[in-house]
């Protein structure tokens, strides 16, 4: 590919994912639209899962009501990679 098509390609992605975003926000209530942008200008690909997981939820009509922000938080900790923790063990 050359640079041309891989720009192409790239405000295409970037396009699909406006429009997913502006589907879901639609089912976001006002603070949870604010902990997304802040979360979007943080970490942008957990920003991108956690709008899969709850476009994926629309999708399947599994999803009633408006997200608000501490189900937000709660899609968060479920997304969030489990840390591994390390010990020093002294002898």
């Amino acid at each position: 590919m050359n640079q041309e098509d891989e720009l192409q390609e790239q405000l295409k992605w970037q396009q699909q994912i406006s429009n997913l975003e502006n589907v879901v926000k639609h089912y976001l209530t006002k603070e949870a639209v604010q902990r997304y942008g802040n979360l979007k200008a943080a970490h942008p690909k957990k920003a991108l899962s956690i709008i899969m997981l709850i476009a994926q939820l629309i999708q399947n009509g599994q999803l009633s009501d408006k997200i608000d922000d501490q189900t937000f938080k709660d899609f968060l900790l479920k997304t969030q990679e489990q840390k591994k923790e390390f010990r020093f063990l002294r002898k």
